[in-house]
Parts: C-alpha cells; sequence; structure tokens
C-alpha cells in the first residue's frame, strides 16, 4: 500500500487506525435520521466527533440506506454545502458521501477533500469531475445495484462474494488510473450491506485479507448495520458492541480506516486493540 494517501489538503499515513465519524445532514437516515438535520446541528455534531477523536468526517445529505428514495441534486447540494463551509477549518479532512458528479463537484469547490462514492465513479462525469481536483482524494465502493433495490435479492456472486468484489475494486482501479487518477488517491470500500446477504457480508469480512492485495487504503463501513442485528437480534439503538466486534476484525484484517457513528466508544477500545498489537509486534 502507498505510504501517503492524499486527501484534498492533508496527506495521510495510516500507521495507526482512522475514525472516520459519520455526519448525516438527512432526514432519513436509517440510524440517525433527523438528529444533526439542520446546518448548525450537523457543524456542531461534526465538531463534537472531532473531540471524541475523528480523524475524518463524512458528510452525507441523501440517505443510501436500503430502500432509501432518492434526494434531488439541488437539495443534496443545498444540505451539505453549508456543512463543508462551516466545517472547512476544522482540522481534519471532510468526506462527502455522494455518487451525483454534481453534487461531487459543489462539494469539492466548497472545500471538500474526499469524494466518498459508493457507485465508486461509474456516474456520468463523475471521473471527468475529480480529474479537475488532482488532490482530492477517492473511495470507491461495491455495490450490487441501487440502494432502493440493491437488497431485495441479492446475487449469489457464483458463491465467491469477496473474489467478486476484488474482481470489481480491481476493475474500477485500472479505469481510474488510466483516466490519470494517481494511486495514491484512491481508497477501497467493500461495501457491506450494499447488495449482500447477511452470510455474504459475514463472507466478505472473515476474507478481507485478500483485498489487502490492491494495495489501497481499506476503508470499512459496518455501524449499526443489520448484518450486526441479524447476529444479535438488537435494534438499531442497541448495536454498539457488535459495531465494535466487526470493526476490530476488520482492522484485524486489513483495514485502516473505521467509519462509524459512535467515534469516542469505537476509538477508546480501537487505541486498546492497537497497543495489544503493538506489543505483540515487539520482538
Amino acid at each position: 500500500m502507498n505510504s501517503i494517501f492524499q486527501c484534498g489538503r492533508f496527506e495521510l499515513r495510516f500507521e495507526r487506525p482512522f475514525i472516520m465519524g459519520i455526519v448525516n445532514v438527512t432526514p432519513d437516515s436509517f440510524s440517525d435520521g433527523m438528529q444533526h438535520y439542520s446546518t448548525q446541528e450537523a457543524i456542531a455534531h461534526g465538531l463534537k466527533l472531532i473531540e471524541e477523536g475523528a480523524d475524518i468526517l463524512d458528510i452525507g445529505g441523501e440517505s443510501t440506506r436500503p430502500g432509501a428514495e432518492p434526494v434531488p441534486i439541488d437539495e443534496e447540494i443545498r444540505r451539505i454545502v453549508p456543512v463543508i463551509e462551516g466545517l472547512k477549518d476544522c482540522g481534519v479532512p471532510l468526506s462527502i458521501d455522494t455518487f451525483k458528479p454534481e453534487v461531487m463537484l459543489a462539494a469539492l469547490e466548497a472545500g471538500a477533500d474526499l469524494i466518498n462514492d459508493i457507485n465508486a465513479l461509474r456516474g456520468k462525469g463523475a471521473i471527468e469531475v475529480v480529474q479537475q481536483f488532482p488532490n482530492c482524494g477517492i473511495c470507491i465502493m461495491h455495490m450490487h445495484g441501487q440502494p432502493k433495490t440493491m437488497q431485495v435479492n441479492p446475487p449469489d456472486y457464483n458463491n465467491d462474494v469477496t473474489q467478486a468484489v476484488y474482481d470489481f475494486l480491481a476493475e474500477r482501479i485500472a479505469q481510474l488510473e488510466q483516466n490519470g487518477i494517481a494511486s495514491n488517491r484512491i481508497m477501497i470500500d467493500p461495501g457491506f450491506g450494499f447488495g449482500k446477504t447477511v452470510q455474504q457480508n459475514y463472507q466478505l469480512l472473515a476474507k478481507l485479507p485478500l483485498l489487502k492485495s490492491l494495495n489501497k487504503p481499506i476503508l470499512v463501513g459496518v455501524s449499526r448495520k443489520s448484518m450486526i442485528g441479524s447476529v444479535t437480534g438488537l435494534d438499531v439503538n442497541h448495536r454498539l458492541s457488535g459495531s465494535i466486534a466487526a470493526g476490530l476484525a476488520s482492522l484485524d484484517r486489513g483495514a485502516v480506516v473505521l467509519r462509524v457513528h459512535d467515534v469516542w466508544q469505537t476509538k477508546s477500545v480501537v487505541e486498546v486493540w492497537k497497543t495489544i498489537a503493538q506489543e505483540s509486534n515487539k520482538k
């Protein structure tokens, strides 16, 4: 993996796990819709997450939960741009969770550092947008279908979901690099919960080390997701411990960024895990 990840105004070295805190400026997100919906509430929440130890903030103006309804482009821009402007000088990179090229452009012009695209820059004009900003980071994710229907009937991936995810991400990386996107700007996300059954999610997590050979930083988002609830039997507000367990398993298998709702709780557990790992590696 490249030693430095170019992320807009920042150069990141993943010598330790990074925590990406979620800032949803949406009324219908599966976990925290309406909690931080206004501009000022979202900005305050972002600053709070930084105080709790967030290394990156991921701002989203459209829910991508299963079954989510699309949001008009102008409305998504209206939601996120003031939040970006309000957090631009917060001291950590700002990521924008969107798959719409028009929203990407508005976000980057407002000062965003990273485009976190569930559609892996497959939208018409998406690659052209990030080509205009040669320092912005890019996170590409594997997803089957679209958020509204992706969980209706996930494919069997020829009984090897991890290989399918690997092949998809390898193809997208090659496509981006052929279009002049520098290798050290690209991060990958296996897409837990995006067109995958519960069993497939856990198979993917167990075999996550396969993705390390793509030589890109791996971001994992499992926080409060249904894959946690399906195993624990707990609702979305009681999935913290399960989310942290899956997060640590991801770090142990090669992930370097955890995208989470619960920053300080995750951060404290990761610090203990990291300390144990460091002692184990001493000769």
